[in-house]
């Protein structure tokens, strides 16, 4: 018994998720996800001050402020409801050549966190 225990610690040990968090800070972003029942898919900038979406047609800014490498806060600048006044936290929870995974809720709402896969699709200069 005492052998699968030392054997599961050293194979838990030695795994670990990359996260390499920088190379996401800037670039051009391709997130999908499905709404309700239907694969919906947005295109995004993100700069060092701001976040530009492309979502069905309409685009949105959002100010970018990184807390530190891995979570940022993103804030509408011209929000058009009381919702979309709040800013919502990203966490990169682990990074993959063109990748990252990440959860995000709306700041101080840590009940009703959502996770997503993000691509990489192009650099900025």
């Amino acid at each position: 018994m005492r052998q699968i225990i030392i054997l599961l610690f050293l194979f838990v040990s030695c795994y670990s998720l990359e996260r390499d968090c920088k190379p996401f800070q800037n670039g051009k972003f391709k997130f999908t996800q499905i709404i309700d029942g239907e694969l919906k898919t947005s295109f995004f900038t993100r700069n060092s001050l701001y976040e530009i979406e492309l979502f069905e047609g309409k685009i949105d800014t959002s100010t970018i402020r990184w807390v530190n490498d891995c979570e940022c806060i993103l804030t509408k600048l011209n929000p058009k409801n009381n919702q979309e006044k709040r800013p919502i936290q990203i966490r990169i929870l682990s990074t993959k050549d063109r990748t990252y995974t990440f959860e995000y809720s709306l700041v101080g709402d840590n009940k009703n966190k959502q996770r997503g896969t993000i691509q990489k699709i192009n650099e900025t200069q």
